[in-house]
């Protein structure tokens, strides 16, 4: 497996080395308000992306910490249910099964 992805990587490492070679001529990108910038367009491209990665990893930040704080949540209930069920084993109790529970009202 390591591997393969090593060869992936090359071999994309290669295709984007290449693209950047034939993509160098000089790019001029307009914004607003007459603002103007002039650069390679591979830089341009690859500045692009970095931003777009960037926004991307943060729009994904709440999500993660939310199902992080989840995971959490369930340890700690794993753990007291594990814990009760050791205490059980260790005192020899059971919780009472449906048929053996005696309402008050019938003795009384």
């Amino acid at each position: 497996m390591k591997l393969i992805s090593r060869i992936t990587a090359v071999i994309l490492f290669i295709l984007f080395f290449g693209l950047a070679v034939k993509n160098t001529q000089e790019t001029t990108l307009y914004f607003f308000f007459g603002y103007e910038t002039h650069g390679p367009l591979v830089l341009l491209l690859l500045g692009f992306f970095a931003v777009g990665s960037i926004m991307g990893v943060l729009g994904m930040t709440p999500l993660v910490f939310r199902n992080k704080r989840e995971l959490s949540r369930k340890r700690k209930l794993i753990e007291s249910l594990e814990k009760e069920n050791e205490l059980q084993k260790q005192y020899g109790t059971k919780a009472p099964l449906a048929d053996t529970i005696h309402n008050n009202k019938d003795t009384a």
